[in-house]
């Protein structure tokens, strides 16, 4: 689907109706086949549709009618999305967050400052309380570190104790996050956070499924939520309350079928109630280090007890060997290879190819690569 202010006219056209989400648009366009059919559609075809009654046809035919001053509210939009370095997808695009599709009600339209890398198809999302213990403090400095470390993607939602956190650790330690908010991409939420924010998007992305002007109403969180445990392999919740929003993104993350972590926590304290819950209940892995998350979702990338890392041949040629030189135990991205070694991507992938023939490197999920064990 192009990318194209027509486009994006057309999905937040339909979005603002009234009784219609992502599911009804994608019954819609499986039915009619393009945007334009379905802008073009006539009143006796969309009530034939399933999920779509006389009254919802109705609105759909009379937003329509109004396409060319909502194209002009529109074009105002796109040249501020623009001017602030402000991107879109929709969920058709080529660079959509391929787990995002598989969820139920995914966004229509993303809108994400910064840059998504496939390196972010291996994430994990920490979530937690806004007024976090400093054991809680700690555990999310700790295992947002060891992850970013070990090449993951942290995501998070920007909000105030354990997600800011979770985002500043990994950043500190030179990885990737992702940070999923629940306002349009003009409103900082909280402001304290603007530096942080700005980060996150030199490093990673900070995303919204909302258009600019949506203010970080209660309303949104939920669908932020979704998003947060939707777009990563698992959640992981350090200090919650029973009545936190951590809760309901585990909720979410087992509803998706994702997986869902938690940290054990001090009984005295309010803030543990909702993870020792989740461990009671068995909806959580109990968890006390970062080996734990890679073993369960089969990412084990450390080296194993007796066993090496391989000492590079005599025949390497040059390139081979300057690849070898920057890969270690711990993951890397092919775009962070190719930097290192100043070798295009493209080249670097043929030789990565030569060495893992060669039973010298392993690639992993989301092309990052590490040197083999042997014993």
């Amino acid at each position: 689907m192009n990318q194209s202010i027509e486009t994006l006219t057309k999905l937040r056209l339909l979005l603002e109706i009234d009784g219609i989400g992502s599911g009804k648009i994608l019954n819609l366009l499986s039915k009619f086949e393009s945007l334009d059919n379905l802008i073009n559609a006539s009143f006796s075809s969309l009530k034939k549709t399933e999920g779509i009654s006389d009254n919802l046809a109705l609105r759909i035919i009379k937003q329509i009618d109004d396409y060319h001053n909502f194209f002009k509210k529109i074009e105002t939009e796109f040249e501020f999305l623009e001017k602030n370095n402000i991107e879109w997808m929709s969920f058709w695009s080529e660079n959509y967050p391929q787990r995002l599709k598989n969820i139920y009600s995914p966004p229509i339209i993303l809108y994400y400052k910064g840059k998504l890398t496939e390196s972010d198809f291996l994430s994990i999302s920490i979530v937690g309380t806004r007024t976090p213990t400093p054991y809680g403090k700690a555990m999310a400095e700790r295992f947002s570190r060891e992850l970013a470390e070990n090449g993951l993607t942290v995501v998070s939602g920007l909000a105030r104790g354990i997600d800011s956190i979770a985002h500043r650790s990994a950043l500190n330690q030179g990885g990737r996050t992702l940070s999923i908010v629940g306002s349009g991409l003009d409103i900082i939420y909280p402001p304290e956070n603007r530096k942080l924010f700005n980060d996150i998007t030199d490093n990673g992305a900070v995303i919204s499924e909302f258009k600019i002007g949506t203010k970080p109403d209660a309303q949104n969180f939920p669908k932020r939520n979704r998003i947060i445990s939707g777009i990563s392999l698992g959640t992981l919740v350090i200090e919650t309350n029973v009545t936190g929003g951590a809760l309901q993104t585990a909720g979410f993350a087992l509803n998706q079928n994702r997986e869902v972590f938690s940290i054990p926590g001090n009984l005295s304290v309010p803030q543990s109630a909702g993870t020792n819950l989740l461990i009671q209940r068995g909806e959580a892995k109990l968890v006390t280090n970062c080996e734990d998350i890679l073993v369960e979702l089969n990412l084990k990338i450390l080296p194993e007890v007796g066993k090496n890392i391989p000492k590079p041949p005599d025949d390497l040629n040059l390139f081979e060997q300057k690849i070898f030189d920057v890969l270690s135990e711990k993951p890397k991205h092919i775009d962070k290879i190719a930097t290192e070694t100043n070798i295009m991507s493209s080249e670097c992938l043929v030789h990565l190819l030569s060495l893992e023939f060669r039973e010298l490197v392993k690639q992993l999920p989301g092309k990052s690569f590490v040197l083999s064990n042997i014993s």
